[in-house]
């Protein structure tokens, strides 16, 4: 039996993905977590095979809480869920350990198969991810690949209206920090002022509006 655990921010998703895995003779769901702080401390006590873990989670995000739980937990295979299938955030994660990444657009097809595959000790993507997108270098002045994935998180609750208070409360992180990401943010995106930063995130494409 392939014990998981679950790791996403909102109940109704980990309800969902419950009930999927929960289909297969051989997978039992032993956990739920709500962040990545949680996760870290459930895959503490409990034995784990596999931690299906949200990447875009207030606090301890899922790219740090993976690093964590395969340092202190080698034997768990991680799978990362994201909507993104941006080269970086697909190599912070495998860099951080993670042995499996799927899409949540095509989370009914792969999530099974990456549960199964990941647990034979073998690297497992969503079908439509290029191994290319994430194996060769990119190039050094990518406006895209200069931001952290703390930095993105940061940026959307820019875009999305919150304040600087806002968003250190929505991320669990001090108001110290937000500044210093939103002055980062201005810095690698040659912006001067809120408006221009949200106006050239946009162009970009570097939130889903």
């Amino acid at each position: 039996m392939i014990r998981v655990m679950i790791v996403d921010d909102h109940h109704l998703v980990r309800q969902g993905l419950r009930q999927l895995l929960e289909r297969e003779f051989n997978i039992q769901v032993v956990a739920e977590a709500a962040d990545g702080q949680e996760a870290i401390e459930t895959a503490g006590r409990l034995p784990l095979d596999v931690v299906v873990m949200d990447i875009e989670m207030p606090g301890i995000n899922g790219i740090e809480a993976t690093g964590r739980i395969r340092t202190d937990y080698p034997g768990t295979q991680v799978v990362m869920l994201s909507m993104h299938s941006d080269p970086v955030l697909i190599q912070q994660a495998f860099e951080q350990g993670a042995k499996g990444y799927v899409l949540k657009k095509s989370i009914g097809v792969d999530l099974i198969k990456a549960i199964h595959t990941v647990c034979r000790g073998v690297t497992y993507h969503s079908q439509s991810i290029e191994q290319s997108e994430y194996a060769v270098e990119q190039p050094p002045h990518s406006t895209t690949l200069q931001l952290t994935l703390r930095e993105r998180e940061v940026l959307r609750l820019i875009v999305a209206g919150n304040t600087n208070q806002q968003i250190a409360e929505t991320l669990r992180i001090s108001l110290k920090t937000v500044e210093v990401h939103r002055s980062n943010l201005m810095a690698k995106l040659g912006t001067h002022n809120l408006p221009d930063l949200i106006r050239t995130a946009i162009r970009l494409s570097l939130v889903e509006l």
